[in-house]
């Protein structure tokens, strides 16, 4: 049994797969408190793997991205097996701070404030910028994606990338086209 808070289908609204269909299961909870955390994620109703997975069935998007809350607290390597049966790209949003299990096709880690990062690959880093000391990113692998904290400071998110060009602006388009 998995905690979820929700299922439902859109498109992927920031980093590098900004407007591709998919489905996101929102697991619930997580092991760090953000400040500046906009999910409401701590409601949720126990799931078995099928009920997922019937769910997630129902749509046709080529892509499954596992969210939170922190999805790395709820997934094993059976969950993982299951949804492979599907025959979509699985997506995982984690803060890094857990190991995942094989099969898991994009890892995109936002590590936050009193996290340490523990995933040996990252295929995008997405970073919410809220002035922090940068630095601690420089020797991260993946694809860099600077984000405005809540849309409040974009001007200065685009100016840092602009003095920073490893980094490239991911905007949370999904809010701007109001919708889920």
């Amino acid at each position: 049994m998995r905690k979820i808070n929700e299922i439902f289908y859109s498109l992927q609204g920031e980093g590098a797969q900004t407007g591709t269909p998919a489905v996101f299961v929102r697991f619930s909870g997580c092991n760090l408190k953000c400040d500046f955390c906009d999910t409401a994620h701590e409601d949720g109703v126990m799931m078995t793997d099928e009920a997922i997975i019937a769910e997630v069935a129902k749509y046709p998007a080529p892509l499954v991205v596992l969210t939170g809350g922190e999805p790395s607290l709820w997934i094993d390597q059976d969950f993982i097996n299951h949804l492979r049966t599907l025959g979509k790209k699985i997506a995982i949003e984690t803060n890094g701070t857990h190991l995942l299990p094989e099969g898991i096709d994009w890892i995109t880690c936002s590590p936050k404030k009193g996290g340490q990062v523990l995933l040996p690959r990252i295929d995008e880093l997405k970073v919410v910028y809220t002035r922090q000391d940068m630095s601690v990113y420089e020797n991260m692998p993946g694809a860099r994606f600077l984000q405005p904290c809540s849309g409040e400071n974009i001007d200065e998110v685009v100016e840092y990338i602009k003095q920073n060009p490893t980094w490239r602006l991911s905007l949370q388009t999904h809010k701007i086209l109001k919708i889920r």
